[in-house]
């Protein structure tokens, strides 16, 4: 079964008098399979929201080939649009309708049947808020009325941007529960969002950009696996000693960093040389555990996004990364 989208060297160059020209994708690649909940991420600026656009035809690309269901894209839109249900960026609506007046002229516009909007309100949960005006609604229920739109077409795929932007907690874990069950029904989910933890928990896969290139792809668990480094965190009985056990341990050839009233070692073999060599010198060991990586730990590596005590990191200061070429690599 082929690939549900594919992308494929895509270019896009933005211009301007004040700043020149900027290229945000250069050269990306990404492949999401049928019936998966695939996400996206990357840091302010990287160029996600410019590949979203690009696929739907919003925006036009400079080089590059992507295909959605089986399809080349932009030339197949036409065809495949009513197949796709988006969302992009923040949505607007307008606030004197209602949710339900909202879906159902969206309904009657792409020839959906009415009942369709009732299923969609009970399942993004303002099932006993839609005849209240929108201009009435917090953000996190615009954010609902945007998802039950995307939903009306019973999409094959679904691209979510931000979904749980505005949510509380309840609601978070309501549209990851969603989610899941939209996939398991069999429509393929692509989700753009920074809560990392729960890209985690939902996604099968992801794919990270950065600077518009590709930087990491794979299932959760081999992106984890790639990165995790063997690393252990060290604690000795005296914290007093952590700088000078720092010290025996990088003049052996491991990389430490301290990390509050613990040590992060790397670039070890056996977790034993630890102990072994510290030991030699007269420190001890209280507790030495492996190194726990998760997608918000991978993901900083990668972007070189983590902060630094001392500096104010810029939007445009993520890791410039060698592109990960070649077609659904």
């Amino acid at each position: 079964m082929p690939a549900v989208l594919e992308i494929s060297g895509l270019e896009k160059t933005y211009r301007s008098r004040r700043r020149g020209a900027r290229k945000a994708l250069d050269g990306f690649d990404m492949v999401v399979e049928s019936g998966e909940v695939h996400g996206f991420l990357g840091p302010n600026g990287s160029g996600k929201t410019t590949t979203l656009r690009t696929l739907l035809g919003l925006i036009a690309p400079n080089g590059g080939r992507m295909t959605l269901l089986g399809q080349e894209v932009p030339a197949a839109l036409p065809q495949v649009a009513g197949r796709v249900g988006a969302i992009v960026e923040s949505p607007q609506f307008f606030p004197n309708f209602s949710a339900h007046d909202t879906l159902s002229l969206l309904a009657e516009a792409g020839g959906v049947q009415k009942q369709r909007v009732t299923e969609v309100l009970e399942l993004v949960g303002l099932r006993d808020r839609a005849t209240e005006r929108v201009r009435t609604y917090s953000l996190g229920m615009k954010q609902r009325l945007a998802v039950a739109s995307a939903l009306l077409k019973k999409p094959d795929l679904l691209i979510l941007d931000e979904p749980a932007n505005g949510l509380d907690p309840g609601g978070i874990r309501e549209m990851r529960t969603l989610m899941r069950g939209l996939a398991e029904a069999g429509m393929t989910v692509l989700l753009s969002s920074h809560i990392l933890g729960e890209v985690q928990l939902i996604c099968d896969s992801v794919t990270i950009i950065s600077r518009g290139r590709r930087v990491a792809y794979g299932a959760v668990a081999e992106v984890l696996a790639q990165h995790a480094g063997g690393g252990v965190t060290v604690r000795l009985e005296s914290a007093e000693d952590l700088s000078v056990a720092a010290e025996i341990l990088i003049a052996a050839g491991a990389r430490v960093t301290p990390d509050h009233d613990r040590l992060v070692v790397s670039n070890v073999e056996k977790p034993a040389w630890v102990t072994r060599t510290l030991a030699e010198r007269g420190y001890y060991v209280s507790e030495l555990a492996p190194v726990k990586v998760d997608l918000e730990s991978v993901f900083l590596e990668l972007t070189q996004t983590a902060p630094v005590a001392g500096q104010a990191r810029q939007v445009d200061d993520s890791a410039v990364a060698p592109a990960q070429g070649g077609w659904g690599v």
